[in-house]
C-alpha cells in the first residue's frame, strides 16, 4: 500500500475505486467497505484508494465533543496495509478544509483530485461544512461528473451496528470481549517503559510501567486485564517488525492499596526478565479479569496477584 500525505504528489490513479472516512479502529464495518472496494476494482481493472483525515475532524471543528481515538495514525496505516489496498491518501484536516461547502468539496476537491471511477461510502457518511453533504448529494452529481456511486449498509453484530463510537464505549468500560467482537482483533496500544516505584518487584511481580506518548489514544478503564505484550526497540517499531510475544497481566488504576492517587499502567510480563527502560511496549488487551480493588495490606494483594496470574495464563 502506497501512502501519501499530500494531494500534490498523487499519481494518476487507474480507474480509481475509492472510499472516504476516518476509519478509526479499522473495524469489521470498515472491512466490509474495503471488501467491496477490492471487488469493484477487480471487475474494472482499477486501483483501490482510501482517503482518510488527520487529525480527526472532531479535533478541528469548533464545538465538537472531546474524542479519544482507537488508533493513532501510524496504527491505522499499519492495519489498513494488511487488507490489500493500493493507495492511502491522508488529507490534512484543517479549519480551511472544514469550511468547504459540500458542493465545493465534491466538485473542486474530490473530483478534481481523484477523478474517481467509483465512490463507495458507508451508510452514515457525511461531508462538507456542517456535515450537510450525504449520499443523496453525491448521487445528484454522479451523472454530470461521471462517477459511479455505491452505498454500503451498516454492519450489524448482535443487533448492534458496528461503529467506532460503540467500540470506544466498550474500551472505556473495560469490555474487551465486546471491543474484540466489533474490531475483529484485540485492541492494542503502545507506551514507553519508564521507571516506577518497583513495588511489583518486591511482591514477586515486576512490572513495566508505561508512559503513553500520544494523548489522543484511548486507554481501557481502570481494572486488571490479561494481555499479551511485544517489546519493540525504536528501529523495530518503525519498521513494524514482529517481535517475541509474551503473555502477561496489566493493572490500570491508582493502586488504592498503597494509597495511590495517580493513574498508572503496569504490565507484568510472564517469563520475562530483561531491562527494557526507554523501549516501546505494545500491549494487546485480551480480557478483563477484575475491577481494581483496595486490599487489606500487601500480603492480601500478593495473594490476589497469584490468582490473577493463573486467570491470565
Amino acid at each position: 500500500m502506497k501512502v501519501y500525505y499530500s494531494t500534490t504528489d498523487l499519481p494518476a490513479f487507474k480507474h480509481a475505486v475509492m472510499t472516504i472516512g476516518t476509519f478509526d479502529g479499522v473495524h469489521l464495518g470498515h472491512r466490509q467497505i474495503m471488501d467491496q472496494l477490492k471487488e469493484e476494482a477487480l471487475l474494472i481493472g482499477g486501483e483501490t484508494v482510501i482517503m482518510t483525515f488527520h487529525p480527526h475532524p472532531r479535533k478541528v471543528v469548533p464545538g465538537q465533543p472531546a474524542i479519544q481515538l482507537i488508533n493513532t495514525i501510524e496504527e491505522k496505516i499499519e492495519l489498513l496495509d494488511k487488507y490489500g489496498i493500493d493507495h492511502l491518501v491522508v488529507i490534512p484536516f484543517t479549519p480551511a478544509f472544514s469550511q468547504m461547502t459540500p458542493e465545493e468539496y465534491i466538485e473542486n476537491f474530490l473530483i478534481r483530485t481523484f477523478h474517481p471511477h467509483t465512490i463507495i461510502i458507508g451508510y452514515d457518511h457525511r461531508f462538507g461544512h456542517g456535515r450537510k453533504g450525504d449520499y443523496r448529494l453525491l448521487e445528484a452529481y454522479s451523472d454530470r461528473l461521471g462517477f459511479r456511486l455505491k452505498e454500503i449498509p451498516g454492519f450489524v453484530i448482535d443487533k448492534n451496528t458496528v461503529s467506532s463510537t460503540l467500540i470506544r464505549e466498550a474500551i472505556l468500560r473495560g469490555d474487551m470481549d465486546k471491543a474484540r467482537s466489533l474490531l475483529g482483533y484485540d485492541f492494542f496500544f503502545e507506551g514507553t517503559v519508564v521507571e516506577g516505584n518497583k513495588l511489583g518487584r518486591t511482591l514477586g511481580y515486576p512490572t513495566a510501567n508505561l508512559r503513553i506518548e500520544n494523548e489522543e489514544k484511548i486507554i481501557p478503564g481502570n481494572a486488571v486485564y490479561a494481555v499479551t505484550a511485544e517489546v519493540r526497540g525504536e528501529k523495530s517499531a518503525m519498521r513494524g517488525e514482529a517481535v517475541k510475544v509474551n503473555k502477561g497481566m496489566m493493572n490500570i488504576g491508582v493502586r488504592p492499596t498503597i494509597g495511590g492517587t495517580q493513574r498508572v499502567i503496569e504490565v507484568n510480563i510472564f517469563d520475562f526478565d530483561q531491562q527494557i527502560y526507554g523501549q516501546t511496549l505494545r500491549v494487546y488487551v485480551n480480557k478483563f479479569l477484575r475491577e481494581e480493588v483496595k486490599f487489606n495490606g500487601l500480603d492480601a494483594l500478593k495473594e490476589q496477584l497469584a490468582k490473577d496470574k493463573l486467570m491470565a495464563q
